[in-house]
């Protein structure tokens, strides 16, 4: 295989993902392009696709996971975009990646509903409750100490 040479050297690919009732993800893209700053931005079926440097695209992913925060997820690409080592156009066939997201994106609404249960119970949420302290271990009835209780017992 030849080297490979990145297309997009010192930067990062993050997907997000909504699964919200109130934002689609065209909608999500409109308001990523405001506040874009030169990261790259694709629209996908199950939200977004940011490429750029790593602090332009962790403030893009602040701004927009603050509209819906328990809707919004955002995940990190493992190659990036063109990857020849990944990339379908390449090697043929069915997205790979993309059958991990479809399942990923299934169990975001479990993660929602966790995210909205915290935050309906507040402060109490964030503070765990407290462990119970451990009991102490008796020390283990020796085998002749035992035998004798037995056998006072028989007597």
């Amino acid at each position: 295989m030849a080297e490979y040479i990145p297309d997009y050297v010192g930067t990062v690919t993050k997907y997000v993902f909504v699964e919200s009732p109130s934002m689609t993800p065209g909608e999500l893209a409109l308001r990523a392009y405001e506040a874009s700053e030169g990261v790259l931005i694709k629209e996908t079926c199950f939200g977004l696709q940011v490429t750029g440097e790593p602090e332009s695209v962790d403030r893009l992913i602040e701004v927009i996971r603050a509209f819906d925060p328990s809707h919004i997820f955002v995940k990190d690409r493992g190659f990036p975009p063109g990857d020849p080592r990944r990339c379908r156009a390449n090697l043929g066939g069915a997205r790979p990646g993309y059958l991990g997201h479809e399942r990923e994106f299934r169990i975001l609404r479990y993660i929602t509903r966790g995210l909205e249960e915290l935050d309906r119970r507040g402060e109490e949420a964030e503070v765990p409750e407290p462990t119970p302290p451990a009991r102490e271990k008796k020390p283990k009835l020796d085998i002749k100490r035992l035998q004798k209780l037995i056998e006072t017992e028989e007597s």
